[in-house]
């Protein structure tokens, strides 16, 4: 390509040259590359003296590079001219501003054809600025994707999820949801569904499930287990999707063996943060004691926010094999990493530290035999020692706790469960949490004890301090709020838990159940669901505010067994509002119900789909 000489005639039209083919001499192609062999007919950036460099990552798609100069390697290239230099343009821009009259165009000389001529020379020198991209060699070609060697996704299933992908929430502001089901809010099961039965995703959708496994957090992990081995080839190329790569360990690959101990260590020393994390997650999933070994290698040169989350991941397979570490890890210099490690050797009943623990809490509750029937008395620790502080116990309470409750709750959370039945007269942990509590400590006494429970994940304690379902007080025994009755539930089996919120539900209704359905497992046993189906009707028929249920709405919708669909047809009718009704409810609940019944035949169909090929 040649570059025209400036007009002689500042008052004539600038000739426009566009640039054309232009050959690129170069060394011999490399096996498998072929170098480009026309300079592109467009440019993606403006030439300047300083020529911006695009560097093309490796394995990445071919892209062109902007030089000032011959590469040695490919020659000399001729790209179009730099015209009268390289403050042309500035020059025409100010003459536009400042009018022909003032100052003439770069060139040119006042005359009646100057501004026609400054139209002209801005012309040409747009299109000298927009191709003034020269060539440069093409990066190499990214390897082939892996192949994936699971079963295709069979044609319906495939159809259904690129509706799912390609949904979108309603505007945002709108009242109501429609009758139209929210086909986002069933890509969870969906991929949960497809995983459990094996397929690998379809390749012309991965770029989808990424974009929506990068907005939703919540969606990555079955994502990336959907998306296969093709989707971390394909996040290697798009800076977009480098969470997949943190996501999992060794950047992309699949964690080492054992034989590959150096390649470990070396993600481990060299690795991004979030890569390590993703690493000593997965190597304490498989290898607890070598993912111990491997965080106690580096612990003492480790950031103490880094510490705190490395240490986290030992809860996943904690053992007593843990504790020598966790014992080291309470002199930490962190605070929170101290409690931390108090925390995880308290959830482990024989270590050195629950002795500790019982043996300070036992000082603290003791049986009162002076009152009949038996009670509990109890005396709060009077001082926060060092000892109690090695081990844990945080002696600054927060903003309006008193110190000595604050001390108390969490020497009794820490203490083993098994301390009390021996302390208080061997009785059991109904007989326990039955006992009246002297001097107004039974709520902080039953709360501790809900925390140890949780923590310990004890069932026999989770069930006596939650009650039975049907008591007349929603709160039961011993729980304190809602929250710890959720946490108390996960404690115990999953039918065990649908069978106890069930009975919840039909004593107390939908309004304090919100958080307990999100403790029970998909889909809903089937006493649980018509529990809440009943509820639902319920509240319909008396008229209540429709939209103070659209949280269980939701969960009924992802939660409730599909077979359910047909017992809610007799619930599509707009119902007769009672006078004291909410203006509108009735067509809100017959929308709501049209939604529900409407969205479990779609999960239905969407269960036939995946199993039509499995």
């Amino acid at each position: 390509m040649t570059r025209t000489p400036a007009p002689t005639d500042p008052s004539a039209p600038a000739p426009v040259t566009v640039p054309g083919p232009t050959t690129v001499p170069g060394p011999t192609a490399e096996p498998g590359f072929s170098p480009p062999a026309t300079a592109p007919t467009h440019a993606t950036a403006p030439e300047s003296d300083t020529g911006p460099q695009i560097d093309a990552e490796p394995g990445a798609t071919s892209r062109a590079t902007a030089t000032t100069g011959p590469d040695p390697e490919i020659g000399t290239v001729t790209g179009p001219g730099p015209g009268p230099g390289p403050d042309v343009w500035e020059g025409l821009v100010t003459s536009a501003l400042l009018g022909t009259d003032r100052r003439p165009p770069p060139g040119g000389e006042r005359g009646p054809g100057t501004a026609a001529a400054l139209l002209d020379a801005a012309a040409a020198e747009t299109v000298r600025r927009r191709a003034g991209l020269r060539a440069a060699r093409a990066a190499r070609r990214p390897e082939p994707a892996p192949k994936d060697p699971r079963p295709p996704l069979p044609a319906p299933a495939a159809r259904r999820l690129t509706a799912l992908l390609a949904d979108r929430p309603g505007a945002a502001g709108s009242g109501r949801r429609g009758s139209a089901p929210d086909l986002m809010e069933l890509l969870p099961q969906w991929l949960a569904t497809a995983n459990a039965r094996g397929f690998a995703a379809p390749p012309q959708a991965l770029p989808a499930l990424l974009d929506a496994a990068r907005g939703r957090t919540d969606l990555r992990p079955a994502a990336l287990r959907f998306a296969g081995p093709r989707a971390l080839w394909l996040a290697r190329l798009n800076p977009d999707w480098r969470f997949a790569l943190r996501a999992t360990p060794g950047g992309g690959t699949a964690l080492p063996g054992a034989e590959a101990t150096e390649r470990v260590r070396g993600l481990w020393d060299e690795g991004l943060f979030a890569e390590r994390v993703a690493l000593l997650a997965s190597l304490r999933a498989r290898d607890p004691a070598g993912a111990r070994e491997l965080l106690a290698s580096t612990w003492a040169t480790e950031r103490a926010e880094d510490r705190l989350m490395f240490l986290d991941s030992l809860r996943t397979g904690l053992a007593a094999a843990d504790e020598p570490f966790l014992e080291q890890a309470l002199a930490d210099r962190s605070r929170n990493v101290r409690a931390t490690a108090a925390e995880l050797l308290s959830a482990l009943p024989h270590s050195a530290l629950a002795a500790r623990m019982a043996a300070r809490a036992a000082t603290c509750v003791s049986p009162d035999r002076t009152l009949t029937p038996p009670a509990i008395a109890v005396e709060a620790p009077h001082e926060c020692d060092a000892g109690m502080e090695r081990d844990g116990v945080v002696a600054k309470p927060p903003a309006g706790r008193g110190e000595r409750s604050w001390w108390f709750g969490q020497l009794v959370e820490a203490a083993p469960l098994a301390t009390w039945p021996a302390r208080l007269a061997g009785r059991t942990a109904e007989e326990i949490v039955a006992l009246p509590v002297s001097d107004g400590w039974r709520n902080e006494l039953h709360a501790a004890w809900c925390r140890a429970a949780v923590r310990q994940r004890d069932g026999v304690w989770a069930r006596a301090l939650l009650g039975a379902p049907t008591a007349p007080e929603a709160g039961g025994p011993g729980a304190v709020s809602l929250a710890e009755r959720a946490k108390l539930l996960g404690t115990l089996s999953a039918g065990e838990r649908a069978e106890w919120v069930a009975g919840f539900i039909a004593t107390h209704g939908l309004s304090e159940a919100f958080q307990l359905l999100g403790m029970c497992g998909v889909p809903w046993a089937t006493p649980l669901g018509r529990a809440v189906v009943d509820a639902l009707n319920i509240a319909r028929d008396a008229g209540s505010y429709p939209w103070s249920f659209s949280g269980v709405m939701g969960l009924a919708e992802r939660c409730l067994d599909p077979s359910e669909a047909g017992r809610l047809d007799g619930l599509l009718a707009i119902p007769d509002e009672p006078e004291d009704a909410s203006p509108g409810a009735g067509g809100y609940w017959a929308e709501a119900f049209q939604r529900l019944v409407t969205t479990l035949r779609l999960r239905a169909a969407m269960a036939g789909e995946l199993g039509a090929g499995s």
